[in-house]
């Protein structure tokens, strides 16, 4: 779905929110991703501990002269197999509108299936489309002030709970029924579903620092520069991988399934 100039005008003064509503207890939700369980290494007795510390000893004497003498590249090279982890992550970013039709096919058809499957992977970031208004410090979005307030409340989200895990699950569940965006009840149960305290992601988005629109002005001009118009663009390391537009999958140059998507984001990954 393409961005074009909408006459609804979001401000900060009269932003919609949600009415206090009274202490919810939360639950606790399975997690977007499944995770291998921790290994525990069984303990080894032994009555020599002194030459077990010996021989552990000159182990790491040989390894540390190896790593010297290897120069610095090799060191680097090395990281991987001694079990340091990488920190060039390969950068993935969705651009959508939270009431778009095809923000839902692109979530569910490609964007959450392949992070369950590489998010240690990626840097993920979710971004929105819209025009800001630069005479009233407003953000204009094409389905109207309701998107601009459901997009307000997934950046609060990700704002709140950074883990992809938690903010994506959560991004998910609303874009299901994203005609019903931002009705009460549906963020309730999606905010309970992923263990986001709903009183939080309200005071969020109705702080009357103007904090969430902040965060939908710098989202929205995020998408401008990378000169993104369709909802939903995945791109990869700041290039445009896939569009979802129309119902249909365009520009998506070495597919758009997700073994696609996950078989690139190894490959950025390894170079890296």
């Amino acid at each position: 779905m393409r961005l074009f100039p909408a006459p609804s005008v979001v401000k900060q003064q009269n932003l919609p929110v949600f009415s206090k509503m009274t202490e919810i207890k939360q639950i606790q939700a399975s997690p977007l991703y499944t995770t291998q369980p921790m290994l525990e290494l069984p303990r080894r007795r032994s009555v020599r501990k002194l030459h077990h510390f010996a021989l552990t000893f000159l182990v790491l004497c040989l390894l540390s002269g190896w790593l010297w003498w290897s120069g610095p590249d090799n060191v680097l090279n090395s990281q991987v197999s001694l079990g340091i982890p990488k920190n060039n992550k390969v950068r993935l970013e969705a651009h959508i509108m939270s009431k778009c039709p095809d923000a839902k096919d692109c979530l569910h058809d490609l964007v959450v299936p392949a992070m369950q499957r590489v998010s240690d992977k990626v840097d993920f970031t979710l971004s929105f489309i819209g025009e800001t208004t630069e005479h009233d410090d407003g953000v204009s979005c094409k389905h109207g002030p309701p998107e601009c307030l459901g997009n307000m409340l997934e950046l609060c989200a990700a704002s709140l709970y950074p883990d992809p895990k938690i903010y994506l699950g959560f991004t998910m569940c609303l874009t299901r029924d994203y005609g019903d965006i931002p009705d009460k009840d549906l963020v309730q149960d999606c905010a309970l579903e992923h263990s986001i305290d709903f009183d939080k992601l309200n005071a969020c988005v109705s702080s009357d620092d103007g904090y969430a629109l902040g965060l939908l002005r710098k989202s929205v001009e995020r998408s401008a520069a990378a000169n993104v118009t369709y909802s939903c663009t995945v791109r990869l390391n700041e290039e445009i991988r896939c569009i979802r537009d129309g119902g249909a999958w365009k520009n998506c140059e070495g597919g758009s399934n997700v073994d696609d998507l996950v078989r690139d984001v190894e490959q950025l990954y390894r170079q890296d």
